[in-house]
């Protein structure tokens, strides 16, 4: 494996290493995730739920509710941690609608991550398979040498320069040179 490869391999596992730390984190805090017409809260521990001052289900770490402009507000839970009482706050506002789906940043991060490996993949194939292989051995002769060493023939008249003395002076009868 060469060190381009050494590398990829490593920021890979870089960001592989990144995602676990994230979700780690993520999975040790609470927070409010939307799907279609549902939202569902979680708390940190397991614990009692409250909006403003009416009691929720028993004790439970998550609390799923269907969103409308009646549930929409501030929650909490309460739960005990080393015996002392910890309220963790929830603030519920959002659009929802049945047919709507949520992109996961993650996921739309990885997608993209995965696609430009996928393409360095492709162009270094690409390159390894058009580069120029030289032999060790003989090169061909050209075409242009001609065996026996003669000349080449002797333009012909039909093919001389133009004298600019003898053109006609139309739009369209100059010549142009490139090159």
């Amino acid at each position: 494996m060469n060190s381009t490869g050494v590398r990829a391999a490593l920021l890979l596992l870089l960001l592989l290493l990144l995602l676990l730390v994230t979700a780690a984190a993520t999975a040790a805090e609470g927070g409010v995730t939307f799907w279609q017409k549902d939202f569902t809260m979680v708390c940190p521990q397991t614990g009692m739920w409250f909006r403003k001052l009416e009691k929720g289900p028993n004790y439970s770490q998550s609390y799923t509710l269907q969103y409308g402009g009646y549930t929409r507000g501030v929650y909490h839970c309460k739960y005990f941690e080393h015996d002392k009482e910890i309220t963790y706050y929830f603030y519920v506002k959002g659009k929802v609608c049945d047919n709507c789906y949520e992109l996961d940043a993650v996921v739309v991060g990885w997608t993209i991550v995965g696609d430009v490996v996928a393409t360095a993949c492709v162009m270094a194939f690409i390159y390894r398979c058009t580069k120029k292989k030289s032999s060790a051995g003989l090169t061909h002769a050209s075409k242009a040498a001609r065996p026996g060493g003669r000349p080449p023939p002797p333009r012909s008249p039909d093919y001389e320069q133009l004298s600019p003395h003898t053109r006609s002076q139309d739009p369209y009868s100059a010549v142009n040179r490139t090159g």
